[in-house]
């Protein structure tokens, strides 16, 4: 017992740092998970390793292949559009209870934020500002049981890699799709609040789907 409460923040920070690689696309979908290999790179034993891999499976990120081992699940182009779907919904809602609980400062803050965002450009700031401002309107909406399912819907889109704002133009029009989501915030309108988020998550899927399609192994099956 002893050894496994040591190993356990080892096990967190394992599962947090493969959780940043597979965000920045330095692990992606079938890639396989070697234990060793892992423990090698990330200076840690193998048994912090095994306590990861085991939590991205709980996440649903990875299977074990027959024959190989842990790998990066696939997504099959109906999961993408199932993944986008379920976020358009969640986070149309979250836009729309913020326009009803959001605070006055908490308001201003998310505009402070999105022109953070736009000052920054296309770079991997931006990106980081780009998940705390979705966070931040998740907070706004003040209910615990959306952010869980949001929580968990995040961590199942980490298998598509990078955030879409990494394509050319993207970010600035995200930076003014996101602008349209505040108005309709601070206005206090819950109904445009929601379709303004809707069209922007929208927006990302379309780019999400386009660069999927021109990957070389797409078969119009599978992306």
């Amino acid at each position: 017992m002893a050894r496994d409460e040591e190993n356990a923040p080892q096990g967190n920070a394992a599962y947090s740092r493969l959780l940043d690689a597979l965000r920045e696309g330095r692990l992606n979908p079938g890639d396989r998970l070697r234990e060793t290999e892992l423990a090698e790179r990330l200076g840690v034993s193998r048994t912090p390793v095994r306590e990861a891999i085991r939590q991205l499976e709980a996440d649903g990120i990875v299977v074990h292949v027959p024959r190989q081992g842990a790998s990066i699940r696939t997504l099959d182009y109906a999961e993408v559009m199932d993944l986008y779907e379920m976020r358009a919904v969640l986070e149309g809602t979250a836009a729309r209870l913020a326009a009803r609980a959001a605070s006055d400062i908490e308001i201003e803050e998310l505009f402070d934020m999105n022109q953070a965002l736009a000052d920054t450009g296309n770079t991997p700031e931006a990106f980081a500002l780009n998940r705390q401002f979705h966070a931040a309107i998740l907070d706004a909406a003040k209910n615990r049981f959306l952010t869980r399912s949001i929580t968990s819907l995040q961590k199942a889109l980490m298998i598509l890699g990078p955030t879409t704002l990494t394509e050319p133009d993207r970010a600035m029009k995200a930076v003014e799709e996101h602008f349209g989501v505040l108005d309709a915030i601070k206005a206090r309108d819950g109904a445009l609040a929601e379709a303004a988020m809707r069209a922007h998550i929208e927006a990302a899927q379309r780019v999400r789907v386009r660069a999927l399609r021109a990957r070389p192994l797409y078969d119009g099956d599978m992306l």
